[in-house]
């Protein structure tokens, strides 16, 4: 057992006056050959929401069965509450964790369900129902108190899961893809109301899912893996908006990746490219890689707009517009260039701007600031 108080590297307040909640410091986890975790870094503050977000194999899990204490590091060391916990058994860590398939005892009440870890610190009977019937009321089932978990539903079981959770208000809460098992509308619902826990208790929560859309509805900030490394760490906005690496931009929302030459760069961070065909283009921000470099300059679909005889825009292609889908609140078109490259836009279906159409020969464009031209070197 290794959890003794000691100097964390990082133990004091943010400017903000945060305080730090976990600090996972170079981690790595190897299985044979195979390197499920390569040194991962990130912290987790008190109060905050913190989302370890990937495909399929990025380590999320892993990183997650390493706080939890379920799985031991083949190196580096984790932090929790200023103190070393890199090898302290679960039991010691002070967390909390919700599965997907919320672990309910199946032959207890849903009193009992919530008691279980209040009986196991040994509090006193009056206590506990104190506690259990005040964490029900919270999610808003203590109707439910006598019921057991097969005579509800799955959301109900969910908010049980949680309720149980945080009723001995453990430092930090751990979530391992909690509504993976849930239908897309209670998925949505569950959301919410995780969220809205989260605000009103202040409960530091670190949450693994592989749904971008979840992670950047519920998030504070995200840590995005991509085959066991760390990709990014920020806000769901930082993510998108400024992605440090091809990766991030393609796995956050939906984006136009354009092969481009760089040709010149400015002290202000922004560069001169020659895109498909040769046509000069221009971007507010890269990642400054040399001149001749291969790179991809990234551009949302919402950004690129039609332009009209008398419109004007730091960036333009020609193409012909090859798909038109009308999804109620948008239209979504494709637009192929002359070199066969497709790229995509989005338009508000009633901003009545010209609407596209299909095999129509036009001119799609978007401003410096709209776009970022990252490195293939920045592709992991």
């Amino acid at each position: 057992m290794n959890l003794k108080v000691a100097s964390c590297p990082d133990e004091q307040l943010t400017g903000s006056g945060r305080k730090l909640k976990l600090s996972v410091r170079s981690a790595t986890k190897v299985h044979g050959n195979v390197v499920a975790l390569d040194n991962a870094t990130f912290d987790l503050f008190e109060g905050e929401f913190l989302t370890l977000l990937g495909p399929s194999g990025s380590g999320k899990t892993t990183l997650l069965m390493l706080v939890a204490g379920l799985s031991e590091p083949t190196a580096g060391e984790i932090w929790i509450d200023g103190k070393l916990a890199t090898y302290a058994p679960p039991h010691l860590r002070d967390l909390g964790m919700v599965f997907q398939n919320y672990a309910l005892f199946p032959h207890l009440t849903v009193r009992e369900n919530v008691a279980f870890p209040l009986r196991m610190r040994g509090i006193s009977h009056e206590e506990i129902d104190d506690q259990v019937m005040r964490a029900l009321r919270t999610v808003q089932l203590e109707h439910t108190a006598d019921r057991r978990p097969r005579n509800l539903s799955g959301g109900q079981q969910q908010r049980i899961a949680l309720a149980r959770c945080f009723v001995y208000r453990p430092s930090i809460i751990l979530m391992d893809e909690p509504l993976g098992a849930l239908d897309r509308k209670l998925r949505d619902r569950m959301q919410v109301e995780i969220t809205q826990l989260h605000r009103e208790l202040g409960i530091t929560v670190l949450y693994v899912t592989h749904d971008q859309d979840e992670a950047m509805a519920m998030s504070d900030r995200i840590c995005l893996m991509n085959e066991g490394k760390i990709e990014q760490v920020g806000e769901p906005e930082e993510l998108y908006f400024r992605p440090q690496s091809i990766f991030v931009a393609d796995f956050i929302g939906d984006s136009n990746l354009i092969e481009v030459t760089v040709e010149s760069n400015a002290l202000d961070g922004s560069c001169r490219v020659a895109g498909p065909d040769g046509v000069h283009l221009i971007s507010a921000r890269s990642d400054r890689c040399g001149v001749g470099a291969k790179a991809c300059l990234i551009v949302r679909p919402e950004r690129i707009r039609i332009l009209g005889p008398s419109d004007a825009a730091a960036n333009s292609l020609r193409g012909i517009t090859r798909e038109v889908l009308f999804v109620g609140s948008q239209y979504k078109y494709c637009v192929e260039l002359a070199n066969g490259a497709r790229i995509w836009g989005k338009q508000p279906s009633s901003d009545g701007g010209p609407r596209p159409m299909p095999e129509q020969k036009l001119v799609v464009g978007w401003d410096a600031a709209d776009c970022v031209v990252l490195s293939e070197s920045a592709q992991r």
